[in-house]
Order: structure tokens, then C-alpha cells, then sequence
């Protein structure tokens, strides 16, 4: 790590998610100690009922070195990681769960089960991916998307990817998110295609293709988040230098964003795959503890508003 600062879990993010009754919750691979860690302490906070699906009697060794009970506990057996990703998705779609957690299955695996066409979790719109962003000693939060899923998505797979966001973003509380479709410019060039998307994305949205947001594009970074960038470059507008929400334009430019939060301001990546018939929660190893716990409590404040 090059930030020193301890990560953190958002406190307004556990505390709206612990307002409502426990989200019955699968972990799809649950024979793994960090899966099982990060159910354990979820379930603890009240956050979640889990569903631990995986090989039983692996499931229980490790809960018992771990000192955790799991004898009152669902689990329902799996052979391997792509029968426990199956089964945890026919969990969702049979209305046993409402939240899917990844666990000791690889991550691909996974979505693989959940958007098999005949079997799998797809809805209306396009799967996408969100990270929830927090600081210590910074006051909110910003939300990433998508910089796990979709690769180079074009403009009609960028409006789904805004409308994902934005429905999450109403379920965190906020009535009308600052959403900015980023570039590397606020002008329409030719040369440089993310400009021009951006720029029909946010027209699109005026027209209704998003509600209950304000989206403006293409802004700059610095523009999006920096009431400072914005009054320097003189851009106005409601979105310029207040963004709730950052939509990049490829995986590459968020993944980099994200880590560059990460690595450099200790900020709490929560995790959440939007766009599916339930909330999924993709956790990785290397991801630290307040990671994973502020990822739960997201995806169990989107099931709740869900229900």
C-alpha cells in the first residue's frame, strides 16, 4: 500500500443497511475462510441471514477453527465452484435469497451463471458494475462505474450502466445524483470518440432515457469532482465539480481510478454487480476486510429497497 491510512468501513453505510430486518444472503463458494470471515461478521452485524453454499463438511471445519456455530445455519451442498455458483443463482431466482455473495468461486465463474440466459439472473437491462468509493476523513462517498464488467460499452450499454447506478444511488437516500460521463475534454472532438459519446449519452438523458437524475457530459475529472477545476475552466452547470457519480468511458480507465483511490487514499472500494434480478456482491482476496463488509452492507441496502 502506498497510503498508510487504516481503510474504514462508512458508518452512514452500515447504518442504513442495519434500519431493515437481515437480507437471506447466499455465499456461492462458502468453503473458504475469507468468505466464511466476511459472512460471520455481517450475520454478526445484522446485516445479513446467510445461505452458505458449498461443500458441507468444509464449511463446517473451517467455521469451527474459526469459532463461529454454524449448526442453526442454512447450507446447501455443492460439488465444485460452478455448481455452487448455479445454486446459489437458482437460490435468487427462486426467491430464497436476495443478495448473492461471492466466495471461494472465480469471479467469471460466477457471472457466468448469473447471466446464462435460460437459468441465470438477467432482467431488462444490462449487467453492469459499481464501486462505491469512501475516504477516511472525507465526508461522502463517490460511485465508479463500470470498471469490473463491461469493457468498452457503447452508448446504449453506457445508459443502462447510468441507470443501474442511478437506482442504487436512490436507494442509498439521494433523490437526484450528479451523474458525469467522463473524457479526457468538455469539448465535442472528432479525435477523441468518449467525447462524443458522452456528449449523446447526456442528451439522451435529457430527453428521458435517464429520471431522477442530473447527467452531464463529457466533463474531465477534475471538473467533475473540483467546484475549484470547474470555476477556473468555467464550466457550469448542476454536475461540474459536485459528481456523485463518475461513468467512465472503458474498464481500463476505472479499474485505474478505483485502485488509484485505493492505493494512494485508503478508500473503501465497496463492490456491487447492478442490473441482475438480486444484488451480487464480488469480493476479491485482496481486498481488505472494510472492503468486503461495506460491499454487504450496499448490497443489502439495494435488496431491502428491492422488496
Amino acid at each position: 500500500m502506498l497510503s498508510r491510512i487504516p481503510f474504514e468501513i462508512p458508518a452512514a453505510l452500515l447504518e442504513k443497511a442495519r434500519t431493515g430486518a437481515p437480507v437471506p444472503t447466499a455465499i456461492a463458494g462458502a468453503a473458504g475462510a475469507l468468505a466464511l470471515e466476511s459472512a460471520q461478521r455481517a450475520a454478526d452485524l445484522g446485516l445479513i441471514e446467510p445461505v452458505l453454499v458449498g461443500d458441507p463438511g468444509e464449511i463446517q471445519a473451517i467455521a469451527k477453527a474459526q469459532g463461529w456455530d454454524v449448526s442453526k445455519i442454512r447450507i446447501v451442498p455443492a460439488k465444485d465452484e460452478s455448481h455452487a455458483a448455479q445454486t446459489a443463482v437458482a437460490l435468487a431466482r427462486g426467491h430464497e435469497v436476495a443478495a448473492i455473495m461471492k466466495g471461494q468461486v472465480h469471479t467469471d465463474t460466477l457471472m457466468r451463471a448469473v447471466v446464462n440466459r435460460d437459468a441465470g439472473l438477467r432482467t431488462d437491462r444490462r449487467i453492469s458494475h459499481l464501486f462505491h468509493m469512501s475516504a477516511p476523513g472525507r465526508a461522502g462517498a463517490i460511485c465508479i462505474t463500470d470498471a469490473a464488467v463491461n469493457v468498452a460499452p457503447d452508448v446504449a450499454t453506457r445508459l443502462h450502466i447510468v441507470n443501474n447506478a442511478v437506482a442504487l444511488l436512490h436507494a442509498l437516500g439521494q433523490a437526484e445524483p450528479r451523474v458525469a460521463v467522463l473524457s479526457a475534454t468538455e469539448s465535442q472532438l472528432d479525435a477523441m470518440p468518449s467525447s462524443l459519446h458522452a456528449a449523446e449519452i447526456a442528451q439522451r438523458a435529457a430527453k428521458g432515457e435517464v429520471r431522477g437524475a442530473l447527467v452531464e457530459g463529457p466533463l474531465a475529472l477534475d471538473v467533475a469532482i473540483s467546484p475549484e477545476a470547474a470555476a477556473v475552466k468555467k464550466i457550469d452547470g448542476p454536475v461540474a465539480g459536485q459528481a456523485d457519480i463518475l461513468v467512465v468511458p472503458s474498464i481500463e480507465a476505472g479499474n485505474a481510478l478505483f485502485k488509484a483511490m485505493v492505493y494512494y487514499m485508503s478508500a473503501t472500494a465497496a463492490g456491487l454487480v447492478l442490473g441482475a434480478r438480486v444484488p451480487i456482491t464480488l469480493t476479491s482476496r485482496a481486498d481488505p476486510p472494510e472492503a468486503r463488509l461495506a460491499a454487504i452492507a450496499l448490497a443489502a441496502i439495494a435488496a431491502a429497497q428491492a422488496d
